[in-house]
């Protein structure tokens, strides 16, 4: 696709699933109409087949980025089929290769299987994930990079020093031993001269982590606060084994914490100021590495937030890629003249 010869059209109608969120919306061009409905707490409707059908008439593009993990497998292939009869051109961005919350990784194989034989247009977020999907599914998908999701709070400052954080919310297969990983990331945050701060959703009970003294904290995850948080430390420990993409790397570039991340995924592809420890499903969590890690982290002064003005202009490239994919599939759909 040529970038020149297939400006963002205007008035195009797109369908997002999900409909919002703080990735979509960064991305989702200017000009084009956003179809609803919106969000009403559970699982578009766009991914039923039957309302698919009965409402293709709305939407010139459909945009899947997520929310269908839940779905049986033959109901993924159903609704792919669905999309084939309707004409609706589907744009597919590969956020997971691996998704965290299911335990194994055969269910979502099956869904992106599916998914990228009927994608029009692939996108993804590194050319790690990139590459992988070309091997794996044999499918070539443009990179564009996740773009800026937050901003630091100014009269916040940088992370504390010595801070280290991490979150564990509602218990998932991709975090099989919290209270291993609780200790390793202490262990290291004290051997730099720090301590180390946990953040608990609600109905997340703390690990069993005992003689921390005052080198261990638990608070609550602020959903409405979090980059406010991820903003007072240091460095912020990424806890999964499996994975691929993460929001809260990017807000943690935004704001100026380190991201001490698995080896599992393409993180490091993300931001190349990472610290990366042994952790995946294969061989699991090595302590030694993560308290490696989390020292090494500590060592370093934590970096500066991420240039606002550079942050704007790539939000503004990838929504030019956006719209430059949607007007290209409307295109190939018109009929000719």
């Amino acid at each position: 696709m040529n970038a020149a010869d297939s400006p963002a059209g205007p008035g195009i109608r797109v369908v997002t699933v999900p409909n919002t969120d703080p990735y979509v919306d960064a991305v989702l061009p200017d000009g084009v109409q956003r179809v609803g409905p919106g969000p009403g707490g559970g699982p578009s409707p766009w991914l039923d087949p039957g309302y698919l059908a009965a409402h293709a008439d709305r939407t010139d593009v459909v945009h899947l980025h997520s929310g269908y993990g839940h779905l049986p497998e033959d109901e993924v292939v159903s609704w792919t089929e669905t999309v084939r009869r309707s004409g609706v051109p589907l744009v597919l961005t590969v956020h997971q290769l691996r998704d965290p919350g299911q335990p194994t990784r055969r269910r979502h194989d099956a869904h992106l299987a599916a998914l990228l034989a009927t994608a029009e247009v692939v996108l993804t977020l590194t050319p790690g994930a990139a590459e992988e999907i070309a091997a794996r599914f044999g499918r070539t998908a443009i990179v564009v990079a996740h773009p800026s999701i937050a901003e630091p709070v100014p009269d916040l400052g940088g992370g504390e020093r010595g801070v280290v954080g991490m979150a564990l919310r509602a218990p998932c297969p991709a975090l099989p031993d919290p209270a291993g990983v609780v200790r390793a990331a202490l262990s290291g945050a004290v051997n730099g001269g720090g301590r180390l701060r946990v953040f608990l959703d609600d109905g997340v009970a703390p690990p069993p982590v005992f003689a921390a003294g005052d080198s261990l904290e638990y608070l609550p995850r602020k959903a409405d606060g979090w980059a406010e948080q991820l903003q007072e430390l240091h460095a912020a420990v990424l806890p999964e084994c499996c994975g691929t993409h993460s929001r809260d790397l990017e807000v943690c570039r935004d704001v100026g914490t380190r991201v001490v991340a698995p080896s599992c995924g393409w993180f490091a592809d993300q931001w190349a100021d990472v610290v990366v420890y042994d952790n995946d499903e294969e061989r699991g969590l090595d302590p030694v590495s993560l308290d490696a890690a989390v020292t090494a982290a500590l060592t370093r002064p934590a970096p500066r937030p991420a240039d606002q003005a550079w942050r704007a202009e790539q939000r503004a490239a990838v929504r030019a890629v956006h719209g430059q994919v949607y007007a290209q599939v409307v295109s190939d759909r018109a009929p000719s003249s």
